[in-house]
């Protein structure tokens, strides 16, 4: 409409300065009636022709509804040439974050606080579509509720335990890819649903941590356990190799082998200048006696 009206200005003020223009010139009075028609008329031709452009900032699209009918080809970033009767919606495409915080239920009927995010963009290609089918408030209308939805449907098949561990991971990957069934196709990307606070009974949560104290306790004894079955079994397998090592020496010890030690020995001594005697046959089995004569 403004269009229009700036049109109809500039063509009233244009015949009014050529009106001026060819009255009396000689008059003052006709001279400025004549520049401010023609300063008025240049003013609304640039303010009608300044209808056909628009600026859609970066990260954001334009949908151009025209009397109702929206166009499925949507302008992109920067400066764009529209019909001036038509109104451009400006929609953000950038990645944008809801939080909501809800009491969800367990799968043991427990009662969990949950605070959790999304992370989403609007698909530019589908924008028109969103436009015609939900509207501008689009968050309001289809997300905000799907994410409650999905949120409390997924948590009530866990237990509370596993909102408290490392599972909540699991969790937030499994509302997320419910979530993008729901919402991708009506032109909303989920990036990611990060789970940013759990809160469950102070009771449940104590017994939680208790647990798994335990359980950490278990796993230590375990370790050890496991440890020591390890020593045991190195030392086992050091003392039998001992017992091998001593059983093959013993079986090669033999009396005729002892004898004739004996006699190699007796054959050092006698060779030493060492003074002694030696009495062949003399001692005990048959081996020499030394006497020594200091």
């Amino acid at each position: 409409m403004f269009f229009i009206l700036s049109v109809l200005v500039a063509i009233g003020s244009a015949i009014a300065w050529w009106s001026a223009r060819r009255g009396s010139v000689s008059t003052q009075l006709s001279r400025g009636s004549s520049a401010i028609f023609g300063a008025a008329a240049v003013l609304f031709v640039l303010l009608a022709f300044g209808q056909m452009i628009t600026v859609v900032p970066a990260g954001n699209v334009g949908v151009v509804d025209f009397f109702g009918t929206v166009s499925q080809n949507t302008l992109k970033a920067g400066i764009n040439i529209i019909n001036p009767l038509a109104r451009v919606i400006k929609f953000s495409v950038k990645t944008e974050e809801i939080k909501e915080t809800m009491d969800v239920p367990s799968k043991e009927g427990l009662t969990v606080q949950l605070e959790i995010s999304a992370l989403y963009h609007l698909n530019p290609e589908k924008a028109a579509e969103v436009y015609k089918s939900v509207g501008e408030n689009y968050v309001e209308i289809l997300l905000e509720p799907q994410v409650r939805s999905v949120a409390r449907g997924v948590t009530a098949g866990y237990d509370a335990r596993a909102l408290y561990t490392s599972e909540r991971e699991v969790l937030a990957q499994t509302i997320m890819v419910d979530l993008e069934k729901l919402v991708e196709p009506r032109g909303i990307t989920i990036e990611s649903v990060p789970l940013r606070r759990v809160g469950l009974p102070s009771g449940l949560t104590a017994s939680i941590e208790e647990k798994l104290r335990a359980e950490q306790e278990s796993q230590r004894m375990q370790f050890v356990l496991t440890k020591e079955k390890q020593e045991a079994e190195r030392k086992r397998i050091e003392a039998q190799g001992i017992s091998d090592f001593q059983n093959i020496v013993t079986r090669g010890i033999s009396e005729p082998l002892l004898r004739w030690k004996g006699i190699e020995a007796t054959e050092k001594i006698a060779a030493s200048p060492n003074a002694k005697v030696i009495i062949i046959g003399a001692g005990k089995d048959g081996l020499p006696l030394i006497l020594d004569t200091k």
